[in-house]
């Protein structure tokens, strides 16, 4: 079986077979990786083209050796295989990256890659073809051929031409479904209709039908039945999303708005439909038993934290019915639906002590306790006792901020003192300083002790301040990123000097730490800060100037932006850097933007102007760590770090705990 650009099988509807992908049979040993190169390395740009956003993507095909050995790994067989191994071949082996069946199970939706190939983008930017083919491979209709998209136009709200987002509508025995750009693919066009959503059912005759013409970008759909089906869109730029009602078998009939919001106000969140499974295993609308009302799940975002909820949403009068909200000491959040009215549910429940199980609910009998139908213990019942409290304080130009604080078994801040304390951050943009001061998060979900995250480091004394929200605002047209740094130090004065106030933190034995965007975060802090003793900084990007086509966020290319991307870009302040920075890196990193040279060089800065650092590559790894070795390796460093540079500064009591 050959699982290279996918897992390699799909069941059919009828659960009696699987489609497959294999490798072709007589294929032969892989072209030489190591041979002799027939050439050299060409690519070309000519004057006068298009500006494109090319993002600084990795672990792209370098020569032609490479594109020989990518066509013959990709190359694979489609089959059908039954429950009895027979196995029946459909059609000839090719470069296929997709192949799904229709709802019926007659036609196979099948998506290939072609030549030329590109040194600049992933295999999912190649040329591809686009076809629909019959239950035993015969092609009936070829959908699309896309050709080569090396760039895009400039914006996060930029889209590729042609065909996008093709997919079987769920709910039709063979109707593809699509998206298609009415501007261009580009953003900065002022249009009325953005995209176009297209339906085209088996026999693929006729033309396709217009579904939807949108003013925003095509998002998804959830399917229903042929009078019900949602339509998403979604403008990056301003955060607002919409949400329609269409009748897929109607396409004549007008689409209805149900909700128009920002998606970056989890307060007013309405919540995500409902869907189950259907007998051929495709997900569709749970509607109710009447007919006229579906349901919707939700994290329930409030001013006392996330409180998950299950409403019923009548689509008559738009008003939404509570059938399960969370309550304390619990976070309860519904998973699944077992009827048609919401009256019996399965649902996952935890507290800060125990973790999360799940249970059956009847929603219809008030008196009816929940049933727990698995009994998962504590997986480190030695930290059963751990401290944490959820806590609201607030940045000096007035946006408020959570964090969750953590503290070790057994602490007493009066009796013990304040401790050491870790700080571990991941800066995120907002358009709305209402959005960015909403709470996050929930003080009741299970006190969850990972080797990845901050929490190990209770056990060795220090206070924690896991998730302390790091805001980046512009509102209208200001974009958040110009004042960055601004917001940043703002964001960590307040956090320090919140958890100084209460009495668990000393201020003069503080670190800060994160990983990818938040080891950005943690440079930044220790080039223009004195607030912490040490940072921890683990697969992140230092100079910008090598993200030119934009970062996280950040839309403007750094010929637009020049200003800001150099003075986010710690690597330019690396001389300002005066306290303790352990730089940790995976060898393989293939994370766009965060290539291992961005540590490799911020570390040869710090070290050819003086400065405070160690660098760990770790081999073998990407952006995130998975070998035991590595991981153990990862905590052991981070320990010693804290130890010399944190624990035993500022104090004589901080230096004899370093000591022992």
């Amino acid at each position: 079986m050959s699982a290279v650009a996918g897992t390699g099988f799909d069941w059919m509807p009828d659960s009696r077979s699987l489609l497959v992908t294999l490798r072709p049979q007589g294929q032969g040993a892989a072209p030489d990786a190591d041979g002799v190169p027939a050439g050299p390395s060409i690519q070309q740009t000519e004057q006068g083209a298009a500006v494109r956003s090319i993002r600084t993507y990795q672990d792209l095909l370098k020569n032609e050796q490479d594109a020989a050995i990518f066509a013959h790994y990709l190359t694979s067989q489609l089959g059908r295989v039954d429950l009895a191994g027979k196995l029946d071949l459909l059609g000839k082996p090719n470069l296929v990256i997709g192949a799904s069946p229709s709802p019926d199970g007659r036609h196979l939706l099948v998506q290939t890659v072609e030549r030329p190939f590109s040194y600049l983008v992933p295999f999912s930017r190649f040329p591809r073809r686009i076809e629909v083919l019959d239950r035993d491979g015969k092609q009936l209709h070829t959908v699309a051929r896309l050709p080569l998209v090396e760039g895009l136009p400039t914006g996060n709200d930029a889209v590729a031409t042609g065909v996008r987002r093709i997919s079987w509508r769920s709910d039709a025995p063979a109707t593809l479904v699509w998206a298609e750009a009415q501007d261009g693919g580009d953003p900065a066009r002022d249009v009325e209709v953005r995209d176009v959503v297209f339906a085209h059912a088996a026999p693929f005759s006729g033309k396709p039908v217009e579904l939807a013409r949108l003013g925003l970008r095509y998002a998804g759909a959830t399917w229903g039945r042929d009078d019900l089906a949602l339509i998403d869109e979604f403008w990056w730029k301003t955060r607002q999303t919409r949400q329609w009602r269409i009748a897929p078998g109607q396409p004549d009939q007008v689409a209805e708005l149900i909700f128009d919001r920002s998606y970056e106000d989890r307060y007013n969140d309405p919540g995500t439909p409902v869907t189950r499974p259907d007998d051929a295993g495709n997900q569709r609308l749970v509607v109710s038993s009447d007919g006229g009302s579906i349901f919707l799940m939700g994290a329930g975002a409030s001013p006392e934290g996330d409180r998950p909820f299950l409403d019923r949403f009548s689509l008559a009068d738009k008003q939404a019915t509570r059938l399960f909200h969370s309550e304390e000491p619990w976070y309860e959040a519904p998973v699944a639906m077992l009827d048609d009215d919401g009256k019996r549910i399965l649902s996952s429940r935890e507290s800060p002590k125990q973790p999360a199980n799940i249970y059956l609910r009847d929603l219809g009998d008030a008196d009816a306790s929940p049933i727990a139908l698995t009994d998962f213990p504590h997986p480190t019942p030695q930290l059963r006792d751990v401290q944490k409290e959820q806590i609201r304080y607030q940045r000096k130009d007035g946006v408020e901020l959570t964090a969750n604080l953590y503290l070790p078994p057994g602490y007493d801040a009066k009796r013990d003192g304040p401790l050491p304390t870790l700080l571990w951050a991941y800066p995120r943009e907002f358009k709305s300083a209402d959005a960015a001061s909403q709470v996050t998060g929930s003080p009741y979900r299970f006190n969850a002790i990972s080797y990845w995250g901050p929490l190990p480091f209770l056990t060795r004394g220090y206070a924690v301040m896991d998730g302390p929200t790091m805001p980046i605002v512009g509102e209208g047209d200001r974009e958040p990123n110009d004042t960055y740094l601004e917001q940043l130090v703002a964001g960590a004065e307040a956090a320090v000097d919140e958890v100084v106030r209460r009495g668990v933190a000393d201020r003069n034995r503080m670190a800060i730490g994160g990983h990818s965007y938040g080891a950005f975060m943690t440079a930044n802090l220790l080039a223009h800060t004195r607030l912490f003793k040490a940072g921890i900084a683990r697969s992140g990007a230092y100079n910008r100037s090598l993200t030119p086509f934009g970062f996280q966020a950040e839309e403007r290319n750094y010929w637009q932006a020049q200003d800001t991307y150099m003075q986010m870009s710690p690597f330019n302040y690396a001389h300002r850097i005066k306290d303790a920075l352990l730089i940790i890196h995976g060898v393989d990193d293939n994370n766009s933007g965060t290539f291992p040279v961005q540590s490799e060089r911020l570390f040869a800065a710090m070290k050819g102007l003086g400065g405070n650092a160690r660098l760990v590559m770790l081999p073998n790894e990407s952006h995130g760590y998975r070998a035991r070795e590595s991981i153990m390796h990862m905590l052991a460093e981070e320990d010693a770090w804290l130890d010399k540079y944190v624990k035993g500064a500022g104090s004589d009591d901080g230096k004899a705990a370093a000591a022992q």
